[in-house]
């Protein structure tokens, strides 16, 4: 009996022990204090600083502002974490020189395909051919039937991807730099 009431005591001090480390804290500095004159004992953690984009040829000087996930105004994270938990669908936006190079890609490609599109021409094929005929690798061009008047295309110039589609009403293409947690430029199906 007496072994028992011994592990019993003993185990019981642990807890005590836990409780004194928390109420005695870890260290005497608190919030607000300052070290030495006036110095604070941390270093500024660096802030990431956003790319610099300035004026593609061609482009005004002031470049059109990338849309961003709080154009509504909205700073609070939306509280079902849709945004969070879909990020890894996101494209990255270009900056810089990129940019200028994905700009000029996409004024290349709309060229490219404008004579199709005027044509009615909605052939995946065609618009494959049409933007192999820019250089870019067959392997690495994709085209897709987008309804009955409309063709859907990715090319996969890592780091540089373009996507698009064309339709009776016009061609857009847009230049992105991939995504998130994904290699290659193909929108990915599942994140992390």
């Amino acid at each position: 009996m007496t072994k028992i009431r011994t592990t019993a005591v003993r185990s019981g001090m642990l807890p005590v022990a836990v409780l004194a480390v928390l109420v005695a804290g870890c260290g005497s500095q608190r919030p607000g204090d300052t070290t030495g004159a006036g110095a604070s004992s941390r270093t500024p953690a660096a802030t990431p600083s956003k790319p610099a984009d300035f004026p593609c040829p061609g482009e005004s000087p002031t470049p059109t502002p990338t849309p961003s996930a709080s154009a509504s105004g909205r700073a609070v994270p939306p509280t079902d974490h849709y945004a969070e938990n879909h990020g890894f669908m996101v494209p990255i936006p270009l900056h810089g020189e990129r940019r200028c190079e994905g700009l000029a890609a996409v004024g290349r490609v709309e060229d490219a395909l404008e004579p199709l599109r005027r044509r009615g021409d909605f052939d995946p094929e065609n618009t494959r051919s049409a933007l192999t005929a820019l250089g870019y690798s067959a392997g690495n061009v994709q085209s897709y039937q987008n309804g009955s008047t409309g063709v859907s295309f990715l090319i996969d110039a890592s780091p540089l991807c373009v996507e698009g589609t064309m339709n009776l009403d016009s061609t857009e293409a847009d230049a992105f730099a991939g995504y998130p947690d994904h290699t290659g430029c193909d929108r990915p199906s599942g994140g992390h």
